[in-house]
């Protein structure tokens, strides 16, 4: 595995790039597992770089990890939210849709943990190929799911925080969790997961997977947003999310921006301001309300 520099957030991520751009380093590095992953014992290969210098990516995750970034203690409000980067499950978009967001969240009081879940193997000198549909046919990863291992991750990130939840100063019952695109299935993985590694909120963001399935028994209150032309997931999906849990009785809000594309790249609607949303939901629900840790 590559060595973690904290003072840059592309060496943190793999990517060694001249002029690469500095985003706020975690105050810590927190391993999901005590030993390798599950599932991870015959991955020998380094995580490595991707992206360009003001987006940088990380690929190859074989451990998989929370990056802490709390807010400042005069401001924190005892909620906690994991935030998964989208990708493809082939990377993780570390600055956008991770610290980028996190630091959003410390704005508002909330203790923000990255989740670097594990990907599927890109091998440098390969021709791309689809990945995230099921079980890996080649390379080291051949036979495993690693969709479903980056939905383990998801939940074992929830269960992690909740057992620790006095040592970062939060609320068990006050750990939420957003993500986007492959980001956002593995948010959906930890809502219909086990009750012990679901979260008490989420928020999925243009998630990949988002359909109509029944919601389990004690599931969390939904933010959902995409985009109306978003052309690699969709639209339908979230909406049927959305109809879900209304049908059930469960509280959800949607936004469905008229423009943003997927990764709500397309600037100059309200895809631009959704954090704004979320904030302005969190509120509504009270996880912004201070309380003493």
């Amino acid at each position: 595995m590559l060595s973690v520099n904290p003072a840059k957030i592309c060496i943190l991520a793999g990517l060694a790039v001249a002029g690469c751009a500095q985003l706020a380093p975690p105050v810590r590095e927190i391993p999901l597992y005590p030993g390798v992953a599950p599932g991870s014992e015959n991955w020998n290969y380094p995580e490595r770089s991707a992206g360009t210098a003001d987006r940088p990516q990380a690929q190859n995750i074989v451990r998989p990890v929370l990056l802490y970034y709390p807010a400042e203690k005069a401001n924190a409000v005892g909620t906690a939210m994991i935030v998964a980067p989208g990708g493809g499950f082939r990377t993780l978009m570390m600055s956008y849709e991770g610290v980028d967001v996190a630091k959003r969240l410390n704005q508002m009081g909330v203790d923000a943990f990255v989740l670097k879940y594990r990907t599927t193997y890109v091998d440098p000198d390969a021709p791309p190929a689809a990945a995230g549909r099921g079980p890996v046919t080649t390379g080291p990863q051949a036979g495993q799911n690693v969709r479903q291992m980056a939905g383990t991750d998801g939940q074992q990130a929830v269960r992690l925080l909740r057992q620790h939840a006095a040592e970062f100063g939060v609320r068990p019952n006050r750990i939420g969790m957003i993500g986007y695109s492959a980001g956002g299935a593995v948010v959906l993985s930890t809502v219909y997961g086990p009750a012990d590694g679901r979260p008490d909120f989420a928020a999925p963001i243009y998630a990949a997977g988002a359909n109509s399935n029944p919601p389990p028994e004690g599931a969390p209150p939904l933010f959902i947003a995409l985009a109306a032309d978003d052309q690699t997931v969709g639209y339908q999906g979230s909406i049927d999310l959305f109809g879900a849990w209304r049908k059930a009785g469960l509280p959800a809000e949607l936004h469905a921006f008229q423009t943003g594309q997927h990764g709500f790249g397309k600037k100059g609607g309200g895809a631009d301001h959704y954090l704004d949303r979320v904030e302005e939901w969190l509120k509504l629900n009270g996880w912004l309300t201070k309380m003493s840790k």
